[in-house]
């Protein structure tokens, strides 16, 4: 999908001002609000909007223990496993990859018992052939996507 510099201008909108009206993007882009409206219905018709919700804090939920931990599967079983981990709240998010191990996942945890007993559940699970994991010390680079809208949004006017 072909984003233009008006549609990295709105993103940009979106990403640091995700409370505001779509009435007060228009004021501040100066077009009309129809075609602010009419551009987030076809960014989230095609895929780039993937979410309006609120961002959740796992520490603030009381899981400051962040991990990944790699799950290896045994062969022919990774749609099962994957449905398992799907089972498992602690598990934010898990990916399929290439490398060592099948799997890749995100793990959140109250303190280090909770996690070892979240990676003893994983072993557990049918399948699954040995896990590895990396804790977290610190976060160096928070989740972010404005850089890559600002980026597309640089290409899209030298087009």
């Amino acid at each position: 999908m072909a984003v233009d510099e008006l549609d990295t201008r709105i993103l940009r909108l979106l990403i640091e001002r995700p409370r505001t009206s779509v009435r007060e993007y228009a004021r501040l882009l100066g077009i009309a609000r129809g075609t602010v409206q009419a551009r987030l219905d076809r960014l989230e018709r095609t895929g780039v909007i993937t979410g309006t919700g609120p961002v959740l804090s796992p520490a603030a939920l009381g899981h400051p223990v962040l991990a990944f931990v790699h799950v290896e599967v045994t062969q022919g079983h990774l749609d099962e496993v994957g449905e398992a981990l799907a089972g498992v709240p602690e598990i934010v998010e898990a990916f399929s990859i290439t490398g060592g191990g099948d799997l890749l996942t995100r793990v959140v945890a109250r303190d280090n018992a909770h996690l070892e007993d979240v990676i003893q559940q994983l072993i557990r699970l049918p399948g699954v052939v040995r896990t590895r994991t990396e804790m977290v010390l610190r976060e160096r680079v928070p989740h972010r996507l404005l850089p890559l809208v600002e980026a597309v949004g640089r290409t899209a006017r030298k087009s």
